[in-house]
């Protein structure tokens, strides 16, 4: 996988510059545009209870949906969904061993979604970074394995995205093709009982980036304030053009800082430019990256550290935990990404979220959720049981854990 000394930062430079302000005894914050307070005191705190359905090693990914059709959310993560509210183990495939510190799963992200339009919700899997993709077809109910069935040979890049790109209300990927070394979105079907995902050339050109099956780092949103959604790499992005399935975006390098995972795109600043949020995948930090124009129109980007006291934030989630109407950022170690090669991987397995201040200086009041979990390449958060609260479920090394808000 990438190579530990590609990264820009370390955890040594990353620190250098910062300051610590001491306010009345109640928060921490550091003095860099963005950064992270620490929470002395909450009026209304949130706090979750934990739930954990499995300590094995099944899945870096998960996915929530009604398997069963009880009305019901369940969870779906590997070769298993898990039967709310009991979290009884199902099998979608035949399980396979995995031993932590020395090899990998073949489900790196999970995503649920109804694809041949029968009514039932199947599991979409994304496989080792850069071999086939494929969505297992939910049997209604019906004992057996779920039937597999291909979307794409080659899924690439190791955050491939689960959004709507063409608007028709269906989720689609982003990702890229490493065989073919082509930016792409795969559109998902769209006709009732269709089965074939379209596949969409964004860019493939010549020695353009991102096309690794390592890619790290992607995000899918307006950054320059067209109206039109772009495709972002750390790198770079692409330009959206009008009709997403026109192919052949235009390219625009920028730096985003380092290797990473999801990157999100808002104004953070309340500047009317919209900015980056991203973090270290296997290395220290977590950044937003401040969205500057020349007198010409060209973006550039200023980088602010919000923290990086842990290692390895290999999915990031932006939800509105606390119900105050602004999103927050949801993060955790990927425990032993690199089977215990990376900075910090020894380090307690832990699992925030950061409470988002909008202002002229964003500021991020870090909680922590729990230390003995963590994260995988991608989580969700969710009201899962419908109490009208943001859930967390995480899959990862350490197993397959529910995190449920307390009242």
């Amino acid at each position: 996988m990438d190579l530990l000394n590609s990264h820009i930062m370390n955890k040594k430079n990353l620190m250098q510059g910062t300051n610590i302000l001491f306010l009345g005894g109640l928060l921490w914050i550091l003095q860099s545009a963005g950064c992270v307070a620490q929470h002395k005191q909450k009026t209304n705190p949130v706090t979750f209870d934990k739930q954990v359905l499995t300590k094995d090693f099944v899945s870096e990914g998960a996915a929530v949906g009604d398997v069963n059709h009880d009305g019901k959310l369940d969870v779906i993560a590997g070769a298993f969904w898990f039967e709310a509210p009991d979290w009884k183990m199902h099998e979608i495939a035949k399980p396979e061993k995995y031993v932590v510190g020395v090899g990998y799963s073949n489900s790196f992200l999970n995503f649920s979604m109804d694809v041949n339009q029968d009514g039932w919700i199947d599991q979409v899997r994304i496989d080792w970074p850069g071999k086939t993709a494929v969505w297992h077809e939910n049997p209604k109910n019906e004992p057996g394995h779920w039937p597999v069935h291909i979307i794409h040979s080659a899924v690439g890049n190791e955050s491939p995205l689960f959004v709507d790109v063409d608007g028709d209300g269906r989720m689609d990927i982003v990702c890229n093709d490493p065989e073919k070394k082509q930016i792409i979105w795969l559109k998902s079907p769209s006709k009732k009982g269709d089965t074939a995902w379209t596949v969409t050339v964004i860019d493939g050109r010549d020695g353009i980036p991102g096309t690794h099956q390592y890619t790290h780092g992607q995000g899918y949103a307006d950054i320059n304030g067209d109206g039109r959604k772009d495709v972002l790499i750390h790198t770079g992005w692409w330009e959206g053009p009008a009709d997403p399935k026109q192919p052949g975006w235009k390219f625009h390098p920028a730096d985003l800082g380092s290797d990473c995972a999801q990157m999100y795109v808002m104004d953070l600043n309340n500047d009317g430019l919209a900015d980056v949020i991203s973090s270290a995948a296997h290395d220290y930090g977590i950044w937003w990256h401040e969205q500057k124009r020349d007198a010409g129109g060209e973006l550039s980007f200023v980088h602010h550290l919000i923290d990086s006291s842990f290692s390895q934030s290999h999915s990031l989630a932006l939800a509105d935990v606390n119900g105050d109407g602004h999103p927050d950022l949801v993060t955790g170690k990927r425990y032993f990404a690199h089977n215990g090669a990376d900075p910090g991987a020894h380090d307690p397995a832990v699992l925030y979220w950061y409470e988002y201040k909008p202002g002229k200086t964003p500021v991020w009041i870090k909680h922590e959720v729990d230390n003995d979990s963590g994260s995988g390449l991608n989580l969700v958060v969710e009201d899962i049981n419908g109490d009208k609260l943001s859930d967390i479920i995480v899959a990862n090394k350490k197993g397959v854990h529910i995190f449920l808000q307390k009242k």
